[in-house]
């Protein structure tokens, strides 16, 4: 009887010897063990909604060589299986199937970025975006992009200059709906938080009437240090009820009409942002506006200076009188090359 008993004692530490050397390397396999990968570098996304099995036989369908019944079995005795994130993965060579796991539970996912740059019009916008290869495009015109900022609560009467340059970073297959709210909130929040800390008697009534001009002042300055000066300009001038006279707005509302270069009919001919035929600000911005032009129309330069030209380097030649300022188109403009 004993020898029966000892003999059954042996077989049950050989099992368990087995079992614990089996089980370590099952352990070993999922998660040292390199899978094996059609390419390089894989980019796999986890949809909303999806579960292990689902998402390992997708990443099968791509290339990735996963057991669908390992991976839900791994991810269901770790408790992980209900921890899975939505999002954009790169799977590279090396991974073990653990890491794949670990990686879609801490939501380490990869990312793209696009740049919205100061002095883009809406439409450039657009276009940047519809080229994109990592965005959902759901926004393909101007008309539609406003109807998309009035849900977010803007009753602005264009879409022009409500989006707040900058780099944005984003996962791959995001929308342009995601995109553009979070550069509609960024603009609108920078917005109100420097127009709470203007500067007094400004000649302007509200935030929006300070984008317009800090998109005007976008496109007239070359140079950076002469900002708050351009800025000082457009301010005195709306202080005596003088047209701001100024080409951007002109060519802004020319639309496709603009080949390259103003003539004298342009700055005759009406248009709602024409502001030599027009006093006052035109009705909407006319490009993006960075934070730095925003600065300088909330806290313009003050001096006498109505006038200003380009001299052809990027810095502007300012002037307190027309006299002045035609001497100054005489040398930068016109004799320009003699």
């Amino acid at each position: 009887m004993k020898k029966v008993v000892v003999v059954v004692l042996r077989v049950v530490l050989v099992l368990a010897v087995l079992g614990a050397l089996l089980g370590g390397v099952a352990w070993w396999w999922v998660k040292e063990r390199a899978v094996a990968l059609k390419t390089p570098i894989v980019d796999y996304r986890v949809e909303q909604g999806m579960g292990p099995r689902q998402i390992a036989q997708r990443l099968r369908d791509q290339g990735v060589s996963v057991n669908a019944d390992v991976f839900v079995a791994l991810a269901r005795l770790t408790k992980q299986d209900r921890q899975l994130q939505a999002g954009a993965y790169e799977i590279k060579q090396g991974d073990s199937l653990w890491q794949i796991l670990e990686r879609m539970v801490a939501g380490d996912m990869t990312h793209s970025s696009i740049t919205f740059i100061e002095g883009w019009t809406v439409d450039r916008m657009l276009d940047s975006m519809q080229q994109h290869p990592d965005l959902k495009h759901t926004l393909d015109t101007p008309e539609k992009v406003h109807a998309f900022v009035q849900e977010l609560g803007a009753t602005y009467p264009y879409v022009e200059g409500l989006f707040y340059p900058d780099t944005y970073v984003f996962a791959p297959g995001s929308t342009d709906q995601e995109l553009l709210r979070r550069a509609y909130q960024a603009q609108a929040d920078i917005l109100q938080q420097m127009w709470a800390q203007r500067d007094q008697d400004l000649p302007l009534s509200t935030p929006y009437e300070a984008l317009i001009l800090a998109s005007i002042v976008e496109k007239e300055t070359g140079h950076a240090a002469d900002r708050e000066r351009v800025a000082g300009v457009f301010i005195n001038r709306l202080r005596i009820n003088m047209p701001l006279q100024t080409d951007p707005t002109v060519i802004y509302g020319m639309g496709q009409q603009y080949e390259g270069r103003i003539r004298k009919r342009d700055l005759t001919t009406d248009t709602p942002w024409n502001t030599y035929t027009r006093n006052g600000l035109p009705p909407s911005p006319i490009a993006l506006a960075s934070k730095a032009s925003l600065q300088a129309v909330l806290h313009p330069e003050q001096h006498n200076f109505y006038y200003f030209v380009s001299r052809g380097d990027g810095t502007s030649e300012f002037s307190k009188n027309l006299t002045d300022h035609n001497r100054a188109v005489r040398r930068y403009i016109l004799n320009k090359g003699q």
